[in-house]
């Protein structure tokens, strides 16, 4: 055993030395720039699991609690972090309005790393999982889906969803109490996309009924795959049996499957054309000439208006529950949209219209600022395909560049963004005027930037807009009075209501609100 050690002891030595050396050199590559220095890089696996330990890890928490409390640490707009373990690999994380842009603005030069989003392609290749003449093709065939007719159809059916929550579900009583506001923006989110996304109309009170062939009706097959997907996402197909809750992610996932299989087929067949404009229809139109150039195959197909199914329905329904939140939070915000809302549409007998959507400048306002407090993704990755280099602003307002090796990881990381105090003054308070008149476009980015930005952007505010006003229009939000803090301060039920964790996007954890139906409210 002596004898062994001696050996080993060396080659140990040797290792820990040349990892040290590595590391160090890391760091010189890009220019030593100021940053934390860790054991383990932020993608690694034990950095997603452990809470934030300093020289060890940075926590999964960091995206969500940080904000730019860490640039302001370091002393600028970026910083570098650099992990020693398992091989010494840097990180630019950018709050830099002026980087970002950059970024975003030369794709070839920072490219979207594709392979994190592989696993994204489970129905088919898609826009969100590709780069180059690929994202291309996808892109050109999908934008004009996101049309002005899509839109309009986003709104009436979002109007109709709030008005079946009222009546349907809430009965017309007078105060509702809801342990967590998820329960009914993540169905709303769920029933405007299946209508705007697939032509399948959903509602509060009837699930369709289940067609022969099938174990489960459309309705639950969507609502178990948008709550099952990171099971989806990290649990091999082998062991989605292993117990009951992952057989019904599989057996939903499969049915979701067969239905839009079976909705493309029949579209496609159909010997009376009709006019829709759901964005499944759309892009069938839209690709259907044969040539795979300008056509999307069937599992293209699959693969991007699942896409847009899971980033429209994960956006919309944790937004809103923020959205509702911070409203509950600050009353005489809430009372201002309210105002709004009575000068545009007065009549509660007669729902607004999209053609009105435009007048409702404060309550797209409101949801921007929902947004930049709690951005639905709050790290956009990138990087370097070739050696370069950033330019980078410091808190003073001085500039440095930061050299880049071909395969340097970038991130921008849109919570510092959004809390940058040189672009956002009081970054923490919940102030929607901020986007009445002139505003800081580059420094707001919850759609991300530059051509790869968001192509459901307008379906999402459509959508936003429609439902906030026809919410705030019938009722006031109040948050749910709980025993457990009833001392607690302001900023303390912020914090506890605001408190988010991670997911496909952000994610809150428990939203308990109340909702007082306000006189003259068409409520029945």
């Amino acid at each position: 055993m002596s004898t062994l050690l001696m050996v080993a002891a060396p080659i140990l030595i040797i290792w820990v030395i040349q990892r040290y050396l590595d590391f160090r050199r890391t760091a010189r590559d890009v220019g030593n720039f100021p940053g934390p220095r860790m054991l383990f890089p932020p993608a690694a696996v034990v950095s997603r699991i452990l809470p934030r330990i300093r020289g060890i890890t940075a926590g999964w928490q960091r995206e969500t609690v940080t904000g730019f409390k860490e640039f302001e640490e370091y002393g600028w707009e970026a910083f570098a972090h650099v992990g020693a373990w398992p091989r010494p690999r840097a990180t630019i994380y950018l709050a830099d309005p002026v980087a970002i842009k950059e970024v975003t603005t030369y794709r070839a030069r920072f490219p979207k790393p594709v392979q994190l989003y592989d696993v994204l392609s489970f129905f088919g290749r898609n826009i969100v999982a590709s780069e180059g003449e690929e994202w291309k093709k996808y892109r050109k065939i999908a934008s004009p889906a996101f049309s002005e007719r899509n839109n309009k159809l986003v709104w009436d059916e979002a109007v109709l969803v709030m008005q079946g929550l009222f009546d349907d579900l809430w009965k017309g009583r007078s105060e509702i109490a809801i342990e967590n506001v998820a329960e009914i923006t993540i169905p709303t989110a769920l029933f405007v996309i299946s209508s705007a996304g697939f032509g399948r109309r959903l509602s509060w009170s009837s699930d369709g009924g289940l067609p022969s062939g099938h174990r489960l009706t459309f309705k639950d097959a969507m609502q178990v795959v948008s709550e099952g997907v990171i099971s989806k996402l990290v649990v091999p197909r082998w062991a989605m049996g292993l117990t009951p809750y992952f057989s019904k992610v599989r057996i939903a996932y499969d049915e979701l499957h067969q239905y839009m299989e079976e909705m493309i087929r029949d579209r496609r067949n159909s010997e009376t054309k009709e006019e829709r404009y759901d964005l499944l229809s759309s892009l069938i139109d839209a690709s259907g000439d044969g040539d795979p150039d300008s056509s999307l195959t069937d599992s293209q197909l699959l693969g991007n208006v699942f896409i847009f199914m899971l980033a429209g329905h994960e956006t919309a329904a944790h937004t809103l529950s923020f959205c509702f939140a911070l409203l509950a939070l600050h009353p005489a915000e809430q009372e201002r949209l309210y105002d709004e809302i009575q000068r545009i549409s007065p009549d509660p007998s007669k729902p607004p219209t999209y053609n009105q959507m435009s007048l409702f400048v404060y309550a797209l306002a409101v949801l921007y600022e929902t947004l930049r407090l709690a951005p639905a993704v709050v790290s956009i990755p990138k990087e370097s395909a070739e050696d370069t280099s950033l330019v980078v602003t410091s808190i003073a307002g001085e500039k440095q560049s930061i050299p880049l090796l071909k395969g340097t990881d970038i991130v921008i990381y849109t919570t510092g963004l959004h809390a940058n105090p040189r672009y956002w003054p009081e970054p923490d308070a919940f102030k929607p005027e901020r986007f009445l008149g002139d505003w800081p476009r580059d420094a707001f980015i919850p759609f991300s930037a530059g051509p790869r930005a968001c192509i459901g952007r307008r379906f999402f505010e459509t959508e936003g807009v429609a439902a906030l006003v026809m919410l705030v229009s019938q009722y006031t939000i109040e948050i749910k009075e709980e025993p457990d803090f009833a001392k607690e301060s302001f900023s303390a039920r912020k914090e506890r209501i605001m408190q988010s964790k991670p997911g496909l996007t952000t994610t809150p954890v428990r939203v308990p609100l109340v909702f007082k139906r306000r006189s003259g409210s068409t409520s029945q």
